[in-house]
């Protein structure tokens, strides 16, 4: 009886070893390396969530910083168009961007059609495809006897909704006007910059 629990143990044990000595040690761990297909939906889920929420954040903000720059580029020209005004009195304010510029990306001699007040970047910035920051501006004069008396410059986003949404405006009287929405061109006559609410 002994005899027979004894061999019956040896057999269990044997079966028990050999059972041990052909199982792959590195089976285990390969079954724990890597991601099962769900965690990895998961993952993208996540980031996906996460990409949806930060990136309207963060084009609100790149359209707050254009407008921001757009609106210290036409105090900027206000600026410029009292200077160039006085520089030359025989024509009065500058009837164009360009002509408040240089001549090229650096500023040879100033002169009355190219007076290098305002930057390169700026006085180019009359198309969308050349928009500083997001927005492209426009200027429009009104003459008398030969002179610019007056002057409206406008600023318009490049990209309605995406490089900006409010648009710009000002004339001699420095007063920066805003209006909510502007998806066309900026506004350079006084009747057009007149219906823009003043800027707080």
């Amino acid at each position: 009886m002994q005899v027979r629990v004894a061999t019956a143990f040896l057999y269990a044990e044997s079966v028990r070893l050999q059972a041990h000595l052909t199982h792959d040690p590195g089976d285990h761990m390969r079954r724990q390396k890597g991601f099962s297909l769900i965690e990895l939906l998961i993952v993208v889920a996540i980031i996906l969530i996460i990409a949806a929420i930060a990136i309207p954040n963060l084009l609100r903000a790149k359209i707050a910083a254009n407008e921001s720059s757009a609106v210290q580029s036409v105090r900027t020209i206000n600026t410029t168009q009292v200077t160039y005004q006085s520089t030359y009195p025989n024509v009065g304010y500058a009837a164009t961007l360009p002509a408040l510029g240089p001549s090229g990306p650096t500023c040879t001699t100033p002169s009355s059609t190219n007076a290098c007040l305002i930057d390169w970047s700026l006085s180019q910035a009359t198309t969308p495809a050349s928009a500083k920051s997001g927005y492209y501006f426009s200027m429009g004069v009104v003459t008398t006897n030969g002179m610019n008396l007056g002057y409206t410059v406008g600023a318009a986003p490049a990209g309605f909704n995406q490089t900006g949404v409010r648009g710009f405006c000002s004339n001699e009287d420095a007063v920066i006007r805003a209006t909510p929405a502007l998806s066309g061109p900026p506004a350079n006559t006084e009747a057009a910059c007149a219906g823009y609410a003043a800027l707080q």
